[in-house]
């Protein structure tokens, strides 16, 4: 499975469901959806160019600030899903993504998530420039 940017800048990663994602009833147990999209957002600003483990080393790191998720329909071991995820919003010291997780054509999980900046003492930070402008990018071609 490889990850991919489509030209309208949605970044989706694929998923296999295996059993430890699992419930006893056999569908995907609902913290994992966090595991699901964190990864994705991880992915996402990777292949924007954005070198988290350099950022740290000078002192500021990413942080979920906000969360809000939707659980529409379950996915089940062995599903192949995918978590699409686009940059909604940019501004000084944080910015907003959507993620969503579907299973071909029927979308199982939203999410909208806030993502701050901080620094070695735990505070907001503006956004370096260079990141910010590698983050615009990929704002740029996702729409108003």
């Amino acid at each position: 499975m490889t990850p991919a940017m489509s030209p309208a800048m949605t970044h989706v990663w694929p998923i296999r469901v295996y059993y430890e994602d699992t419930d006893l009833a056999g569908i995907v147990y609902y913290a994992n959806y966090l595991r699901f999209i964190e990864r994705a957002r991880s992915e996402m600003v990777r292949e924007a160019g954005v070198d988290q483990p350099a950022m740290k080393a000078s002192g500021l790191v990413f942080a979920v600030r906000r969360f809000e998720a939707d659980y529409l329909s379950p996915a089940r071991y062995d599903d192949l899903i995918e978590v699409r995820t686009e940059l909604a919003t940019l501004k000084g010291a944080s910015f907003d993504m959507t993620q969503e997780v579907w299973r071909a054509a029927t979308m199982l999980f939203r999410a909208r998530v806030s993502v701050v900046v901080l620094n070695a003492q735990g505070r907001a930070a503006r956004l370096p420039a260079d990141i910010r402008a590698r983050l615009a990018a990929l704002r740029a071609n996702v729409g108003p």
